[in-house]
């Protein structure tokens, strides 16, 4: 941040406005703004705004960080400590997937009230070791803290091996867009353990995706070894991420709901909660698979194309969502996690 006196912030900011109401995106904005404002170093390829940071030290560097909070993000009565760990983990080791990149090491913080069982925070870090050894990472180190709730912050480390770093905004008009894998899932796990009658134990399969999700992270390397113009993680719904990346790109994206791949057994959940596949899929955040551009004939094995980019016909961002634009006076109202305004969970 500046020391710029209120209302006169990066960006025209009001720096007297609650975080809330100004909103994620623009403190973001304002923000990178910042520290950006001295100019490009040699040895940063890719910095701030993207969905890892990229740096130069005799080889390629990847580093995201994220922060997962009780009765934010997590609830230790929907989610174990073990779970909540193994989470966190995957969520930052995405962005450097997101990257091209394979997460190699992990630094991990946690805070707690002092009234904290230690068995909870031995299991949060059991969860983060497990989750670290399944993606051939390594726990490098941490700190602990006394907080007023649970809060865990990771961040991932990761290496290019070569390959060119996939940034957010590299795409191009006339690129299709894909995804990496199903969408949906924890969107649903999250609507069973939300609803009053139904138990965890009715759809077990989709709850299990929303306390630990299980992406691919290795398509991220995949991806950048085929070319992959532009790539993100699917973390706050995929019309969040659309939005993103036609903000960064300058151009239009446009998906068919109908091409999204989903589980199958989306439908049945829906039908007994009464709930919306197709916004699921559009909105739900936290699968954690990849969305990335691609020339149509470069797409790897493993992606499904859900859409294309195009030149867009105004300001952007422009998303449209089986041809109508999202926003607009005709089309949906679509919005996927916004952490500033979300009701707690």
């Amino acid at each position: 941040m500046t020391s710029d006196d209120a209302g006169g912030g990066p960006g025209g900011i009001d720096r007297c406005a609650p975080v809330g109401r100004i909103g994620e995106r623009a403190v973001i904005s304002a923000l990178t703004a910042a520290a950006t404002a001295a100019g490009p170093a040699d040895d940063i390829v890719i910095g701030s705004g993207d969905d890892a940071a990229v740096l130069d030290i005799g080889g390629s560097a990847v580093i995201s960080t994220d922060t997962v909070v009780e009765g934010r993000h997590f609830r230790f009565d929907w989610s174990t400590p073990r779970q909540v760990g193994a989470r966190a983990v995957i969520q930052s080791a995405a962005d450097v997937a997101a990257m091209g990149g394979r997460t190699t090491g992990l630094v991990i913080s946690i805070a707690c009230p002092p009234e904290t069982p230690v068995g909870v925070v031995l299991d949060l870090n059991d969860g983060v070791v497990d989750a670290a050894h399944g993606l051939g990472a390594r726990v490098l180190g941490g700190d602990l803290v006394a907080a007023a709730e649970v809060v865990v912050s990771v961040t991932a480390v990761g290496a290019l091996e070569g390959r060119r770093p996939v940034s957010l905004g590299g795409a191009r008009s006339g690129d299709v867009l894909a995804v990496s894998g199903p969408l949906g899932a924890s969107a649903a796990g999250l609507a069973v353990l939300s609803d009053a009658e139904s138990g965890p134990e009715s759809w077990p399969d989709v709850v299990a995706l929303h306390r630990v999700p299980s992406p691919g992270l290795t398509q991220g390397p995949i991806a950048a070894a085929a070319g992959a113009h532009a790539m993100t993680d699917i973390s706050d719904g995929l019309v969040e991420e659309l939005i993103t990346m036609s903000r960064a790109a300058g151009l239009a994206m446009e998906v068919r709901v109908d091409a999204i791949p989903r589980r199958g057994d989306l439908d049945a959940v829906a039908d007994e909660l009464g709930a919306d596949v197709g916004e699921w899929v559009l909105t739900g955040g936290e699968d954690h698979h990849l969305l990335a551009a691609f020339e149509p004939a470069s797409v790897p094995a493993g992606w499904t194309v859900i859409g294309s980019v195009r030149e867009a016909g105004g300001p952007v961002p422009e998303v449209w969502v089986d041809g109508r634009r999202v926003g607009g006076p005709d089309g949906p109202d679509l919005h996927g996690w916004q952490s500033f305004s979300q009701p707690r969970r």
